[in-house]
């Protein structure tokens, strides 16, 4: 089967989620007249990323009555076009998390509370919001998927557990700012995330796909350069970096049958000597 991916690298406003959710939808239209399939925003797309106090204020729940979902689910199912949002979820004990909603034909499929947050350097998401606990797979009309939020795809971990959950296709959003200088021209943030990125996708034999945003906020600015690599870790697409765009390729899900029966990785991991390891290493540190 194949499946033609959208990455939309925008430029959110802070705060606005109404001029956000705007530029989603015309952004859902374009890619469905191209005949997209699933279409991928980045991390916090519908309010911006440095929010600090303003969090509580621009939470959403991911539910057909919410005000800003009702006209993303009915994009799903209207324009027949899957999409991966970024937003800050609100619990029922009002605990605000940094989100990923999956939606699909009308429906919420998958909602991904990120688990790592930096506070180090010029990030301080620590001090707003609160950790997720789980990394699960899900079932999409397209296979099996996974996504991760910026930080969570910086440790081995949640891209080791979404494998082993069944993923076949990552997805991985963030907002992430341009850092350092490499040897090429790229940031050395950008050179960095393609570099884990295309080693995540040979690793684990699936389907990497990236999405960043792009703008100026609060002194930070955004690199876009979002990216799709197949299970050989060769590169299908790339986005342009610092400016907005619609990036599409079409990928084969065949894929996945031809690399895997080549380099059976899969089928040959051992997670009960992971597990038995993990234990030790956990018991001993209790010790």
């Amino acid at each position: 089967m194949k499946l033609t991916l959208g990455l939309a690298q925008i430029n959110t406003c802070l705060g606005d989620v109404q001029a956000n959710l705007d530029r989603h939808l015309e952004f859902a239209r374009e890619a469905s007249a191209q005949g997209t399939d699933l279409l991928m925003f980045p991390e916090l797309s519908l309010t911006g990323y440095v929010l600090q106090d303003l969090a509580s204020s621009i939470a959403h729940r991911a539910s057909p009555d919410d005000p800003v979902f009702r006209p993303l689910l009915k994009a799903s199912r209207d324009l027949k076009l899957d999409l991966l949002v970024g937003f800050v979820d609100e619990d029922s004990r009002h605990r605000f998390f940094i989100s990923a909603a999956y939606l699909s034909q009308g429906e919420v499929v998958h909602v991904h509370h990120k688990v790592y947050l930096p506070t180090y350097g010029l990030f301080d998401e620590g001090r707003f919001f609160a950790w997720g606990d789980t990394v699960r797979a899900f079932d999409t009309r397209f296979g099996r998927m996974g996504t991760l939020i910026c930080e969570d795809f910086w440790h081995a971990s949640p891209p080791y557990l979404l494998w082993l959950d069944g993923a076949d296709l990552f997805l991985f959003i963030s907002a992430s700012p341009g850092r350092g200088l490499s040897a090429s021209p790229r940031l050395e943030s950008a050179h960095w995330v393609e570099f884990i990125n295309r080693g995540y996708a040979s690793l684990f034999t699936s389907f990497v796909a990236h999405t960043n945003r792009v703008g100026f906020e609060d002194g930070l600015t955004f690199w876009g350069g979002g990216t799709i690599f197949d299970p050989n870790g060769d590169l299908i697409a790339q986005g342009p970096y610092f400016e907005e765009a619609l990036t599409l390729a079409e990928i084969d899900l065949n894929q996945l049958h031809r690399t895997r029966g080549r380099l059976p990785l899969l089928r040959d991991e051992r997670t009960g000597l992971v597990q038995r390891e993990l234990a030790r290493i956990l018991g001993e540190e209790r010790s």
